[in-house]
């Protein structure tokens, strides 16, 4: 027997189960189908073996998302790291910019969290909700079109259930299976860059404070984490530099990251488990088609150098859920045209102009000619020193707050 929904989410992680939660009061019924298995809350005080190796930056916008959906106040304190202050700095000369909560009389600009924690908050959060079925851990193994306008689609999972619907969001990552289903096109290309990835202990306090130094071939970023003298670390560096760090000893290991940190925190004395994901920017030239609607990293994906890519995602869960209860309200549902096409007209142009000034910041630090590299330390310093475009830059980092009503 097909079981019947007006929406199926494909993919349980951030977005997509933020987007079920944001639905939470919407009258139609919604299914989500999720591969892995949820994880739960852990109230333990973060650790050098328990830390989440994938960690994001939360940014204002993202926490008053959460807060809305009451998933941010179910979140482990001791798990949350508030970052009131961010320091660049280019490790090939004199050039850097530090940016302050203070100076915009915020208490923080954002928050490190493990994707685990938020994740099992939302999940949490879900199982109390009256209109969404879960499905989990459960995978699709088809996708049939019913109909030839392609008005109903038929879902095969691999527990054997059958489900219907006339809309499909695929927030099943960036190499999303609904998406090549689907056949969207996209514009892409491999940065030839593995971000290597790991919890580490250091000597000195992080003081609250995101810090990155573009080096030669890549970025190297220090995350801070609710214990001061822990941080998440995300290294950016050509495949072969990465694996080659991989293949290092702790003790190797640590000393390199060390000495290319700068001794900024003093030494790095203790590393967790290690891994390199392959870096790759993409996004779809559509966001909706034949009622399937992309979202997070199945629409978009860019470079982790300023953490944004999660917050992105937040955002389209919030406008695709905000455009659909608009259209209710108007005797619309959820999977009409026109819902849909609000819902992209309003996300394509922030996601590309993100995209675009990520890819800018890339290519400058990429720069080895030794006359433009002391334009941009020069620029950089100068930039330090003008208080309402570094204030502006912060503010487009930290989210436009008044995106959430």
């Amino acid at each position: 027997m097909n079981q019947q929904f007006d929406l199926i989410i494909i993919g349980g992680g951030l977005v997509g189960a933020s987007l079920a939660c944001a639905l939470k009061d919407a009258p139609i019924s919604i299914a989500l189908v999720e591969a892995q298995v949820a994880p739960a809350i852990n109230t333990h005080a973060v650790s050098l073996d328990d830390a989440d190796l994938r960690v994001s930056a939360l940014n204002r916008a993202s926490e008053s998302f959460l807060t809305g959906l009451g998933v941010w106040q179910t979140l482990p304190a001791n798990r949350l790291s508030a970052y009131d202050k961010m320091r660049v700095w280019d490790g090939e000369g004199t050039g850097h910019i530090q940016f302050s909560a203070n100076e915009l009389a915020e208490t923080h600009l954002g928050h490190i969290v493990e994707n685990s924690m938020t994740n099992a908050g939302l999940m949490a959060l879900l199982l109390q909700q009256t209109n969404v079925q879960l499905f989990n851990p459960v995978k699709v193994e088809s996708i049939e079109t019913l109909t030839d306008d392609s008005a109903e689609y038929l879902l095969q999972l691999d527990s054997g259930q059958l489900l219907k619907t006339p809309m499909i969001v695929a927030a099943d990552g960036a190499r999303s299976w609904v998406r090549q289903w689907a056949q969207f096109e996209t514009r892409e290309w491999d940065y030839q860059h593995h971000a290597l990835v790991c919890t580490i202990e250091v000597d000195k306090s992080h003081e609250n404070c995101a810090w990155q130094r573009f080096t030669e071939d890549g970025v190297l970023a220090f995350l801070p984490l609710s214990q001061t003298n822990l941080c998440s670390i995300v290294w950016s560096c050509p495949e072969e530099r990465a694996n080659e760090l991989l293949g290092l000893s702790d003790t190797e290991f640590l000393a390199q990251l060390s000495r290319t940190f700068e001794y900024k925190l003093g030494q790095v004395s203790a590393c967790g488990k290690r891994v390199a994901i392959p870096l790759r920017q993409r996004h779809a030239k559509q966001y909706v088609k034949n009622g399937i609607v992309l979202v997070g990293d199945a629409a978009h994906s860019i470079h982790p150098l300023a953490g944004q890519g999660v917050n992105l995602g937040f955002m389209d869960a919030y406008v695709l859920a905000d455009e659909i209860k608009q259209g209710l309200a108007r005797g619309l549902a959820a999977s009409h045209p026109q819902v849909l096409a609000r819902f992209e007209r309003r996300r394509m142009p922030e996601n590309l102009s993100m995209m675009v000034a990520m890819e800018s910041f890339k290519r400058l630090f990429a720069v080895k000619a030794p006359a433009l590299r002391w334009l941009r330390n020069w620029g950089m310093s100068k930039l330090n020193r003008v208080d309402f475009i570094k204030n502006h830059i912060v503010q487009m980092a930290m989210g436009s707050k008044r995106h959430i009503r």
